[in-house]
């Protein structure tokens, strides 16, 4: 067997020690590279001048992985990346039709990067290499690699939800992605309803035939689809959680909240993530269980993102416009309903406030898989754990079993989810608890890595 390919929008590049950067994913695709030595692509972060000629891929290596690094015009960041990908194919894909700004300039250039990059790449290939290409930014790039006459075995995994047809039939372009996805060898997606979806809209389209068990036919190309949920790196996330308890910080945090349950929320600034409805239902729930006042503390951890994109921009006024609207209608002076932070916090901290939080409210309005969930678990003293509130609308709800499903979008459901939480006994919480560390230790990242690449060398 030749070596791995790997190719995502970004390359974490590991740090001075060769230690990949923190994150499960980054951490369990250089362990698959490692074993046979491997390739990661991707765009170096850089933006060079329109006028500058494109520079050849830059590779780096460190132990047994090489790491090829491109540059990319201004042009091209505006159109491929805070264009087409952000502004058109993450609304459809996370139903926001009405967010969705579809420009053909930016059309052009999505499929002008994935041209590029299947130009640069292709060189790097031997014949028994094995490609993986990582979400929806490189969809077109299977089709680019065989136009260059690639014949390798080459898969897909799509980070994000995949769309009921309705929805993706409404992007002008919905046809040339679709046969762009086609091209690969194996599609895998996170849940049953995102495999549910795309197989409705290659149906509807007619373009595969069934071969059965998955399998399809496109013109003498055939194709294998397949669910295969993300996970995390449970047991070293526990252990983390564990020790995190020695933090000044955490420990600063604990004896803060004396006599108060911890309520915790983690988000990048995104608006699938559901933040307003969220603190709108934490100021529902106290306002109807004035009971709780000075009880409970709030935390919204949300880091800044994509501040290029406009909508990114306005949501994060609008969040920290509503945070403060409601402490300033409920807080007293020894009280402040909710702390809002939009710093990033490293995972040694954040893994000690899940294992505080009483409560974790992981409630996006769409999500794909939503690790924070799968962490706020493992995070959890099995003695003692806290309670997990999930929107049924993340991919995470069709695995955690034991977490209290609720609709983000109807408030009295998340408060009275947020109440139960709270009350719930002991035993029913060990008993939650015990049902979802089983699941994620048993289909943490590594599983997901080696399930996702024995398919495709099968396929």
């Amino acid at each position: 067997m030749g070596k791995l390919i790997i190719i995502s929008n970004r390359v974490p590049l590991p740090d001075k020690h060769g230690n990949a950067p923190a994150g499960g994913l980054a951490v369990a695709l250089q362990a698959a590279l490692e074993k046979k030595g491997g390739l990661w692509m991707g765009w170096s972060g850089k933006i060079i001048s329109d006028n500058l000629p494109q520079p050849q891929v830059n590779i780096q290596k460190h132990d047994n992985i090489e790491y090829a690094l491109l540059d990319l015009a201004s042009t091209d960041v505006d159109e491929y990346y805070a264009g087409f990908a952000n502004r058109m194919l993450w609304p459809l894909c996370h139903y926001r039709l009405d967010l969705i700004d579809y420009e053909r300039k930016d059309m052009a250039g999505y499929f002008r990067v994935n041209r590029l990059f299947a130009e640069q790449l292709q060189p790097l290939i031997q014949p028994d290499d094995i490609i993986w290409v990582h979400d929806y930014h490189l969809i077109p790039l299977a089709a680019e690699l065989r136009r260059l006459g690639v014949k390798n075995r080459i898969g897909f995994f799509l980070h994000i939800p995949w769309p009921s047809a309705d929805i993706v039939f409404t992007l002008p372009v919905h046809e040339t992605i679709m046969r762009g996805l086609v091209s690969y060898d194996l599609i895998g997606f996170q849940t049953d309803y995102d495999l549910e979806n795309f197989i409705g809209c290659i149906s509807r389209e007619n373009i595969a035939t069934p071969l059965g068990e998955n399998r399809f036919k496109t013109g003498s190309h055939e194709f294998k689809v397949g669910k295969f949920g993300i996970g995390i790196e449970t047991d070293k996330f526990t252990d983390t959680a564990q020790r995190s308890e020695k933090s000044a910080l955490v420990r600063r945090m604990r004896e803060s909240m004396t006599g108060r349950d911890l309520i915790i929320g983690v988000d990048r600034l995104d608006y699938s993530k559901g933040i307003t409805n969220r603190i709108e239902a934490f100021e529902h729930f106290v306002q109807n269980n004035p009971e709780y006042k000075s009880k409970v503390t709030f935390l919204q951890v949300t880091p800044k993102s994509r501040s290029e994109v406009p909508e990114y921009a306005e949501m994060q006024s609008m969040v920290a416009e509503y945070a403060g609207r409601v402490n300033g209608a409920l807080a007293a002076v020894d009280w402040t309903p909710i702390r809002y932070i939009t710093r990033s916090l490293n995972r040694n901290i954040l893994a000690g406030l899940y294992r505080h939080a009483k409560v974790g409210l992981v409630t996006p309005l769409r999500d794909g898989m939503n690790l924070v969930a799968k962490e706020y678990v493992a995070a959890q003293d099995k003695n003692d754990p806290g309670v997990l509130v999930l929107s049924r609308f993340a991919g995470a709800s069709r695995e955690l079993d034991g977490a209290l499903l609720v609709n983000p979008y109807d408030k009295e459901s998340v408060s009275q989810a947020i109440r139960h939480a709270l009350n719930m006994s002991q035993n029913e919480r060990q008993y939650r608890y015990s049902s979802m560390i089983k699941h994620l230790q048993e289909n943490d990242i590594n599983h997901w890595c080696a399930n996702y690449l024995g398919e495709l060398r099968c396929a």
